[in-house]
């Protein structure tokens, strides 16, 4: 074998799936694996994973994430990871903690970008400093006010924004039940309760015993030259020897006979506890490195419980015991996968009846067959999405590497989940010649299988309340344990910590970052095709653009036209288009229909303000998106037909299932995105593209959804009324438009389809755009959830208050989130994120936090921005790197659908090119003077801005005894 820069060559395959040449090679000195894709994708991924298993909660692994990316042998700052953020044109800078891994990805479509990025992360994981500060500021440490002890840290606060979502805590309880006594069965993420007892010598040793090349899997992919990779890796590897590492991950011992558990949760303030519990029922199944074994379990869960029509999430919804699925479905990022399914929203003790109804729908699968439209479709669907590669705003080299770890993290061949033709063939066949192959799946790794459990969450109103009690009862026998000594070595630690994160770093360190220079950056804006046309009277955008042989179609309706009482039921609207069945075919049938011979149907709204030299006025438009490849797309076309001119919307019961769903699906998201509610309520103050979303989409629309589940039941003829005059409005080719994405040759042939699609469709001339009356808030509102943390937000409308936009604002922006409010709101306060942000069309700029400790703090540090912009010390090269990072953000890597939809939202707007090119002129020209002419602007953000925080009663009434009953208090869940 011959050795090049380090490495030998193990193997080399061409693989088709991914138009990519995959070398696999082995570092000599270290034994680090490198997986080399080489192909012409210009956004360019690298990786290097680390196997790190934890053996306790206390977030070991997590908090390790956190701390390399805090400075390193080369960097000795504080934030590398930030400083790469504000100046970096990178499509992806992150990392990520599994319950067995650690990734550490980045990507770029600029390659000196590229490699300054992997440059600064080689150093990072390999020579980190991590001191006890960073212990102390990421994971936790003690502090010490009036006497009483307090917990403090980001990892801290952010598990414990986990710990307050009952989903989160399902699937934790779930993968916990399943591998007892596993590394599986601990929170790599971290406990509240167990984070605290983590040692800085504990955290030290997790660094030495796993971050090594010989415990690492590096990975390349995209258009860069392969030499280099080798050359540039070798740099830092070859100062290693190698040094075998303790990571392997064991198999789960398996279980005789199935177990059952029951934990609690905090349903929150509401009265009616009658339906707040959740059930899952789980299967071990089999090792993730059998990749065609993993692909056709992917199949079967999809078969299962893959669309509201698959046969199991029927049976489940149908059987009306609970309000909305549980379950992860099919879990493949772990050695060995497993399923679950289950109910939320249901009575406790109908958790057997819940059990016994999957089991008994199972049973009837496997021995009566499963419907082969279903099958059929689900293959599609998967197929589909395996030659379409469509990521979204993920690099797709990041998502090849995550599937090349589902075995080559447990030493499988991390080729065999990127070539899927062979093993897709494969079931295919296996299928034509046994037509029982996806029952004797179901038979042999769910009904035959003893490894199983049922994990029931009952709901325990103040358990929230009794978990702080408890923390403070545990800081208070800390606090009786310590002498005078001790606490005042707490007391000069935190201080210490407290001008660590004060003191700025040294101009010669920061200068040693790599970065580019605005010479580095393209002056002009990146255009894409669009050509404005009109068929059947209908405005038609079409976007001429390669996409391998798939047709990408928005239909949109404009929503201005509805009036203000229907908007509430847009979603519900959207949802009934797909999910109640034609008059041809119920819903099974047509969402077969839909898997079968499509790439999928799915429904988006787009609502905001059109700002512009004649004032501003909002848009409101629904869309319903479908993509085929060009042969199937007579059938795109024919069911979007049907759905629009057939749909039946009189079946009462589905629709009451749909509207428990939802309720359940905007409960459960409280938690998880508290950030975007805040943010939502606070726009809903100021215009009517805020109001109108929030009736849609925000709280509001939750208020809306609790009543409409009343309503369904005592009104129903009141509420399918709403729903038929949405459709008689909406469904008029006079108030609709088309958007296509799509290359010119096939075009020649969609075209005259597309025309012939809307011929068929109402042409109306009554109606018109439909007066709405919004209410405006004026804020100052503490809406209460059962959190141990908080989101909190402050918001003012510029224009409103003399601001003209300029694109500075924009520079500005990414300046403080990466500064100001990075440093105050997360690393001092211990929030788990602090932002900021400027709606150019709605004028409203907005902060708020995330996962955040704190109340009353937090706005204090955003009444402070304006002074710190004044007094800011804005270096030449600080300024530099805010604009290239601001650039960074403009031309995010995009793929060819969703820049046709980016075309086609900028249209709307009114963001044309020109004025786009005078934006990124703007941004590029940017100077401190803006910046201090921004602080006065900032200054009326503080008088005139009002207030809106998600978080927990404690928080919000300790607010309002203090302040008399400044915030309205609203309480949610």
């Amino acid at each position: 074998m011959t050795t090049q820069h380090g490495f030998t060559l193990l193997r080399e395959q061409e693989i088709p799936e991914l138009n990519t040449k995959a070398r696999l090679f082995r570092h000599v000195k270290t034994g680090a694996e490198l997986l080399s894709l080489e192909n012409d994708d210009e956004n360019k991924v690298f990786g290097v994973t680390f196997r790190t298993p934890p053996q306790d909660s206390t977030g070991i692994a997590h908090i390790m994430e956190h701390a390399v990316l805090c400075g390193s042998r080369k960097y000795r700052v504080k934030e590398p990871f930030v400083e790469l953020i504000k100046g970096s044109l990178n499509t992806f800078l992150n990392a990520f903690t599994f319950p067995d891994k650690t990734c550490y990805p980045v990507a770029s479509q600029n390659l000196k970008d590229f490699y300054n990025l992997i440059e600064v992360y080689l150093d990072a994981v390999f020579y980190p400093l991590i001191p006890p500060q960073t212990l102390q500021q990421e994971g936790w440490h003690y502090e010490a006010e009036n006497g009483a002890l307090s917990y403090k840290g980001v990892v801290f606060n952010e598990m414990k924004g986990n710990y307050s979502s009952p989903e989160r805590l399902l699937g934790e309880y779930t993968q916990q039940s399943l591998f007892p006594g596993h590394t599986y069965g601990v929170d790599s993420g971290g406990d509240p309760r167990h984070i605290p007892e983590l040692t800085y010598e504990q955290f030290k040793a997790f660094h030495e015993n796993f971050y090594h090349p010989s415990n690492a899997r590096i990975f390349f992919y995209g258009d860069d030259p392969v030499e280099e990779r080798l050359r540039l890796l070798d740099t830092y590897l070859r100062d290693f020897d190698h040094k075998p590492a303790n990571s392997a991950i064991p198999p789960q011992t398996r279980f005789d006979s199935p177990k059952r558990f029951t934990h609690q949760y905090d349903p929150g303030e509401e009265a009616d506890l009658a339906k707040k519990g959740m059930v899952t029922v789980n299967w071990l199944l089999t090792e993730t490195k059998d990749a065609q074994t993993t692909l056709a379990l992917s199949v079967l869960a999809h078969i299962l419980v893959g669309t509201p029509a698959a046969p199991l999430y029927k049976a489940l919804i149908d059987s009306g015991l609970g309000e909305d699925v549980a379950g992860a479905g099919l879990e493949s990022d772990l050695r060995e996968m497993y399923f679950s399914t289950g109910l939320k929203g249901i009575a406790v003790a109908d958790a057997d009846k819940v059990e016994a109804l999957i089991l008994q729908t199972l049973q009837m699968l496997a021995s009566e067959g499963i419907d082969p439209d279903t099958i059929a479709a689900s293959l599609n669907t998967i197929e589909f999405s395996l030659r379409e590669k469509n990521t979204g705003s993920y690099p797709r080299g990041l998502i090849v590497m995550l599937s090349a770890l589902t075995s080559w993290l447990y030493d499988g061949d991390p080729l065999a989940p990127l070539a899927f033709e062979k093993n897709l063939e494969t079931i295919k066949t296996q299928l034509a010649g046994n037509m029982r192959y996806f029952e004797e799946l179901v038979q042999r790794h769910l009904l035959r299988n003893s490894h199983r459990t049922t994990v029931i969450l009952t709901p325990q109103p103040g358990l929230a309340a009794q978990e702080e009690a408890a923390e403070k009862k545990r800081l208070a026998a800390a606090r009786a344990r310590l002498s005078q000594a001790e606490l005042q070595k707490i007391i000069a630690e935190a201080e210490e910590l407290k001008q660590r994160q004060e003191t700025p770093d040294s101009p010669e360190e920061l200068a040693k970052l790599p970065f580019l220079q605005l010479a580095d950056v393209d002056k002009k804006i990146r255009t894409i095709p669009l050509a404005a046309l009109e068929q059947a009277g209908t405005p038609v955008l079409y976007h001429d653009l390669f996409t391998n042989g798939i047709a990408y179609l928005e239909v949109g309706f404009d929503l201005h036209r509805l009036p203000q009482p229907l908007l509430p039921y847009l979603s519900l609207f959207s949802r009934s288009l797909l999910e109640m069945g034609t008059e041809k075919e119920d819903f099974v049938k047509l969402m077969q229909r839909i898997g079968g011979k499509t790439g999928g149907i799915r429904s988006t709204s787009l609502t905001s303000m059109r700002h512009n030299q004649g004032g501003e006025s909002s848009i409101s438009w629904l869309f319903l998106r479908g993509k085929a490849l060009m042969p199937q797309v007579d059938d795109l076309l024919a069911i979007l037909r049907e759905v629009l001119l057939t749909v039946r919307l009189d079946n009462q019961e589905r629709f009451r299932q749909m509207v428990l769903d939802e309720k359940a699906s905007q409960e459960a998201g409280m938690v998880p995105s508290g950030h975007s509610v805040v943010s939502a309520r606070m726009q809903a103050c100021f215009n009517e593209a805020g109001w109108a979303n929030e009736q849609m989409g925000g709280v509001s629309y939750l208020f809306f959804l609790r009543q409409l589940a009343k309503d369904v039941d005592s009104d129903w003829p009141k509420v399918l009324a709403a729903l038929e005059e949405i459709r008689a409005i909406l469904v008029n080719r006079r108030g609709m438009m088309c958007n296509v994405t799509l290359d010119k040759n096939n075009w020649k042939q969609f075209g005259p389809k597309l025309a012939a699609f809307l011929d068929s469709l109402p042409q109306s001339r009554t109606g018109g755009t439909a007066q709405w009356s919004p209410q405006y808030s004026n804020g100052f509102e503490g809406l209460t959830i059962p959190a141990q943390v908080n989101y909190v937000g402050k918001a003012a409308n510029l224009y409103r208050l003399g601001y003209e936009y300029h694109g500075s604002i924009a520079v500005i922006s990414n300046f403080l989130r990466t500064t100001w409010l990075w440093e105050r709101v997360r690393m001092q306060g211990g929030a788990y994120g602090g932002f900021c942000s400027f709606g150019r069309h709605s004028g409203v700029f907005s902060f708020v936090s995330y996962r955040d400790p704190n109340l009353l703090k937090t706005i204090e540090n955003y009444d402070l921005t304006a002074d710190f912009l004044r007094n800011v010390d804005l270096p030449q090269e600080e300024l530099t790197k805010s604009i290239i990072g601001t650039i960074g953000d403009l031309d995010a890597y995009q793929l060819p659908d969703a820049k046709g939809y980016t075309s086609m939202v900028r249209y709307l707007l009114g963001d044309d090119d020109d004025f786009r090119q005078r934006t990124r002129d703007q941004i590029l020209g940017t100077t401190v003077k803006d910046f201090r002419a921004f602080a006065e602007v900032l200054a009326s953000v503080k008088e005139k801005g009002l207030v809106v925080v998600l978080g927990s009663p404690a928080a919000i009434n300790a607010v309002n005894a203090e302040r008399k009953d400044w915030l309205k208090v609203t309480k949610v869940i």
